[in-house]
């Protein structure tokens, strides 16, 4: 009798997990949904909703903190800073669960170069050692993400062109500014980012500034260019489009 209620529980249980599961499955498959239609607030509730199912759920975790982060770039103030010391919060809690992820660390990478954006010069350069080893350690784990390496680029080419106040502060926190972090870097790791996905329009959007920056006027029009011949494929590319006619306009 004790061996026949045990193995009902063990059934139980097991069943229960198995729902639990394909209940979290189908909370991220909604997420990705809802993602791939530009609805960043759906998907983010489906990924939460995932979590709250199982919490020790990688993938939730750094598709939250993506989420977070996308829905960040739309706001303004103290909701803007919120959103994205959400996405730190959710893909530091998806390194906790996987250390090897690349896109944790790539979106930890990301989350944090947001978080900058309202830190005082002193932060900004702080947070930029930890961007990069991220950046770096997305790579490593994952050398065909193109995204990464459009972080690595958007780091070389802030480091490249710092501040007098931020290179004082370089020099105390990084002693000095790297000497990898060059324009030509940039330009070269978006190009990297390119030749992995030649259809993601922000990429050619990064590229032109870097070119226009570096004084490579035809290579900046030629990619701002590109940036309004492809078709919309991410929620943010309006707005890279608008950027590259504005940008296009005044070469």
């Amino acid at each position: 009798m004790k061996s026949t209620i045990g193995a009902f529980l063990i059934l139980v249980v097991c069943t229960c997990l198995v729902y639990a599961q394909t209940e979290v499955g189908a909370q991220i498959a909604l997420g990705d949904s809802m993602y791939a239609k530009f609805d960043n607030a759906a998907a983010l509730t489906a990924y939460l909703q995932a979590i709250n199912l199982d919490s020790n759920t990688c993938e939730a975790c750094w598709k939250a903190s993506r989420a977070y982060t996308d829905i960040g770039e739309t706001l303004e103030g103290k909701k803007r800073s919120e959103y994205f010391k959400n996405g730190e919060i959710y893909a530091r809690r998806a390194l906790r669960i996987d250390s090897t992820s690349a896109k944790s660390h790539l979106f930890l990478s990301i989350a944090l170069g947001r978080v900058a954006l309202d830190a005082s010069p002193k932060q900004r350069i702080q947070y930029s050692k930890e961007i990069k080893k991220e950046c770096d350690l997305a790579i490593k784990y994952d050398p065909t993400d193109d995204v990464a390496y459009h972080v690595l680029g958007r780091w070389n080419r802030t480091l490249a062109n710092l501040s007098w106040v931020e290179k004082t502060f370089a020099n105390i926190f990084l002693g000095g500014v790297p000497k990898e972090a060059s324009n030509a870097n940039a330009a070269a790791c978006f190009e990297k980012a390119i030749e992995l996905k030649p259809t993601h329009i922000n990429h050619y959007l990064e590229l032109g500034i870097t070119y226009d920056m570096m004084k490579e006027k035809d290579k900046a029009r030629e990619a701002f260019q590109k940036c309004l011949d492809l078709p919309k494929s991410d929620s943010g590319d309006d707005t890279y489009k608008k950027e590259a006619a504005e940008r296009l306009k005044k070469l």
